[in-house]
């Protein structure tokens, strides 16, 4: 597209799984990125490294996204690397465990919707500021095929909190327009090759998926980097409040 190039990225969860593709996608578009991890050093190291060699600045920056006051240091810092922000990319989330509605206690459900929701909001927040200084910014949002169907068995709070992100992102999306800034998400569906299904996906759970899949294979984490990178670009300057489904047919809205 050679739309993106120069941009400077925040993307949160980028250090494993669907971020480290969808920030590795990033850098091939010439991006400049400040990278989130919570645990995963090492992979937003080894990205740093890559945008490095390509002449691109890049910096991995730690922080607990439940926490208020870690998510502020974190964009302010990152904001100060970059000198702005155009694109904020809100990956970071998990399943946490598989527990049906009678395993649910108080404290599983606020973890699942602060990793999931309330880290969303405080990272879109302190970086709504910087992006509303801009012609052209945008956000996009990773969503999932649970928070469309409801997802399988024991991920009840997570595909809550998921379906929750498709009607955020709608409102922030109405919301932040009038001031430039587009809003979109993504909702993957099964995605293998990720940490995220190596922990919470059995290999017969995942067959199955497969099998009822129309396209007749699972998804890969590049196959949804560049659906992201699509719509963080300036190429699609009408499209916003909008959910791209990638799942290989299994659920068209």
């Amino acid at each position: 597209m050679g739309k993106l190039t120069g941009k400077r990225v925040v993307v949160t969860g980028g250090g494993q799984g669907l971020g480290l593709a969808i920030v590795q996608e990033l850098i091939r578009e010439g991006c400049h990125v400040a990278i989130h991890y919570h645990t995963s050093r090492e992979g937003a190291d080894g990205l740093v490294a890559s945008a490095t060699s390509e002449n691109l600045p890049a910096k991995a920056f730690q922080a607990d996204l439940t926490d208020e006051q870690s998510v502020k240091s974190f964009v302010q810092s990152a904001c100060e690397f970059l000198g702005g922000i155009d694109v904020l990319i809100n990956n970071a989330g998990d399943l946490v465990a598989r527990r049906n509605l009678d395993e649910i206690d108080t404290n599983f459900w606020d973890k699942v919707m602060n990793i999931n929701l309330t880290s969303m909001m405080l990272v879109s927040r302190e970086c709504a500021p910087h992006l509303c200084k801009n012609q052209a910014s945008s956000i996009v949002n990773l969503a999932s095929l649970a928070g469309r169907k409801g997802g399988h068995g024991g991920s009840l709070a997570y595909s809550t909190a998921k379906g929750a992100t498709l009607t955020w992102t709608r409102s922030l999306a109405s919301e932040l327009a009038p001031r430039g800034v587009r809003v979109n998400a993504v909702a993957p569906g099964l995605m293998l090759g990720t940490r995220f299904h190596n922990t919470h996906t059995t290999k017969e759970s995942a067959d199955n998926t497969v099998a009822g899949i129309p396209l007749g294979r699972a998804g890969n984490p590049e196959d949804v980097a560049r659906p992201v990178v699509f719509l963080a670009s300036e190429y699609d300057g009408f499209i916003t409040g909008a959910t791209l489904d990638i799942n290989g047919g299994v659920y068209c809205a």
